[in-house]
């Protein structure tokens, strides 16, 4: 679950190359997640204009299912820009969430 965009707390150029090297290091990744979920600001990274998109396409094309919280891409402006992956909504995310013994939020 990635739910900013970026990763850790700290400075802004830090934090954005952070979660660039970790999404990076999940396409070269032998294990892949099934899924990423994408809620809160996170869905800033699935959207236009996301330096992001290349890399979450090729976890895509890879076998990772990239969903969306809809709520938050219309809090934000952003359900007509989402660019990879599918929108989704929260009795969705809860049944993928409730499939997984464990879960990790970025």
């Amino acid at each position: 679950m990635i739910n900013n965009e970026r990763m850790g707390q700290g400075e802004t150029e830090l934090t954005t190359l952070l979660m660039g090297n970790f999404l990076r290091s999940l396409v070269s990744s032998e294990k892949k997640p099934e899924f990423l979920i994408f809620y809160a600001s996170g869905v800033k990274l699935v959207s236009e204009g996301s330096v992001y998109l290349e890399t979450l396409v090729s976890l895509e094309n890879s076998g990772v299912e990239v969903l969306s919280c809809s709520t938050c891409l219309n809090y934000y402006g952003l359900t007509d820009k989402v660019k990879v992956g599918k929108k989704s909504n929260m009795k969705e995310i809860v049944e993928v969430l409730l499939k997984f013994e464990g879960t990790i939020t970025i």
